[in-house]
């Protein structure tokens, strides 16, 4: 426990109020800016895992051009609203609409981009699918409660299709790549993005009009942001920064790579599949050791003569083992910063959750394996004139260690995969990596193959790594 407090301190982030007090103090203003997750080719992470995108360029090069500082807050699209709602952020820009409804909450400022819808099919089926004529007797793919879903209904009784309404960009992509649908309708910038970056689709038919995006503020407040806004927008478009920076995400650049083959896919996503790997085994490592400490103290208070160290440990282990370990994941990381009054690092909140987890499984197995030592070797101890602690050290500890030594390295293999968990609340490890990337190119099985490939090379050289460990102690 001093241990978890000492890493809490060491590596819990100042408050953001510090930051932007600390930013207003310098030459130019900062201002704090929320943003979406992933919407490419609006925001998103790059394969260095730098937040990237028409938006973020767009805002990096205004503030440069009016003279402030921006401090960002990549949250998610419902939340950023909330941010900015809420006082914590000054501003959202996240390919938002500008709307009635949103006009009645937030102060927009001119439009920054115009979005469009547009149908898209595999490179296989554009001949035989070139526009909504073609569609009849055919299924086409929508996102759930998208303008692209109220779209469709409207052309469905003139064109004669079956309409398939699912939840995300991505799982439409798949559909129409497995042939459980004919087409898909989504917006034009994702769809464009996605087929730059090699996801099999083409886009047909004509475009069609659905709305501006624009920046947004508080309504009432922050009209000098909103201005500077204006002012630097109408200079990139004056300047062609602006359709330098949409070129730049749309198509107008080639940097060389065929992201449409396989080696394409792996050249660009590497990077950041290897450094999601890295931080997989670096908060596996360090809970592991953290859990064997909990585990090993655990384990014997729950064998211990004194009925409270019994208790303390059951409760301990039963706490840890009954409960979901998503559930811990998200308390220590939203729910413990509101108890203690201060921000938890997401690498803390992520060793907490796993060495929390792993103790008590651990604890599990240290208590089965010192109950497994034949009890008449302590009798027997005992009776040579050893005493408890000798007996335990010099006979039933050695013993019993031999025993849990492939449970614990089960346990550790059992540790680096549910670290995958932890992408719930955006640490960067492997599959929320792999998740980052295919959420931009929508090639979702070439990608998580990949990641899985990743992870069984890492378990296959962990287990046999201590397995050797295994075999030099334990002969």
């Amino acid at each position: 426990m001093a241990a978890l407090g000492l890493l809490l301190l060491g590596l819990a982030p100042a408050a953001s109020a510090a930051a932007l007090a600390e930013g207003e103090s310098g030459s130019g203003e900062t201002y704090t800016i929320a943003t979406d997750t992933t919407f490419a080719p609006f925001e998103f992470r790059d394969a260095s895992g730098e937040l990237t995108g028409i938006d973020i360029d767009i805002m990096e090069a205004i503030a440069e051009d009016q003279g402030f500082e921006v401090e960002w807050q990549s949250l998610g699209f419902n939340a950023a609203l909330q941010a900015v709602q809420s006082g914590q952020a000054d501003g959202v820009i996240a390919g938002m609409g500008i709307t009635d409804e949103r006009a009645e909450i937030f102060d927009f400022s001119e439009p920054y981009f115009t979005g469009t819808l547009t149908l898209a099919t595999t490179e296989d089926n554009a001949e035989a699918i070139a526009g909504w004529e073609d569609l009849e007797g055919k299924t086409l793919a929508v996102k759930t409660g998208s303008l692209s879903e109220e779209e469709a209904k409207t052309q469905q009784e003139q064109y004669g299709f079956e309409i398939t309404a699912l939840d995300q960009t991505t799982t439409m992509v798949e559909s129409v790549k497995s042939g459980s649908a004919d087409a898909l309708m989504d917006d034009y910038p994702i769809i464009a993005y996605g087929v730059e970056q090699g996801s099999g689709l083409v886009t047909i038919g004509e475009e069609i009009p659905t709305g501006d995006y624009g920046f947004a503020v508080n309504k009432g407040q922050n009209a000098e942001l909103l201005e500077k806004f204006d002012t630097g927008l109408a200079a990139l478009q004056e300047s062609g920064e602006y359709d330098q920076i949409v070129d730049t995400y749309l198509g107008g650049e080639d940097d060389g790579v065929d992201k449409s083959s396989f080696t394409g896919l792996i050249v660009t996503a590497m990077p950041a599949l290897l450094s999601g790997l890295g931080n997989t085994l670096l908060v596996t490592g360090i809970s592991f050791v953290l859990a064997m400490v909990l585990g090993l103290a655990f384990g014997f208070m729950k064998i211990a003569s004194n009925p409270v160290l019994r208790w303390v440990a059951i409760t301990f282990i039963s706490i840890f083992r009954g409960t979901p370990i998503l559930v811990w994941a998200f308390f220590f990381y939203f729910g413990l910063p509101q108890l203690i009054g201060t921000p938890v690092n997401i690498w803390v909140a992520g060793v907490m959750t796993l060495t929390f987890n792993g103790a008590a499984y651990i604890a599990e197995i240290v208590r089965g394996a010192v109950q497994s030592v034949d009890p008449g070797q302590a009798e027997a101890s005992r009776s040579l004139g050893l005493g408890h602690g000798k007996t335990m050290q010099k006979v039933v500890l050695p013993q019993a260690f031999k025993m849990m030594t492939p449970s614990l390295i089960n346990q550790l293999v059992i540790m680096l995969k549910d670290s995958s968990l932890l992408l719930a609340i955006g640490f960067a490890e492997l599959l929320y990596q792999a998740q980052q990337i295919y959420a931009a190119n929508f090639r979702v099985t070439e990608v998580l193959l990949i990641a899985a490939l990743l992870y069984f090379i890492a378990i296959t050289a962990l287990t046999q790594l201590a397995n050797y460990v295994d075999r030099k102690v334990n002969k």
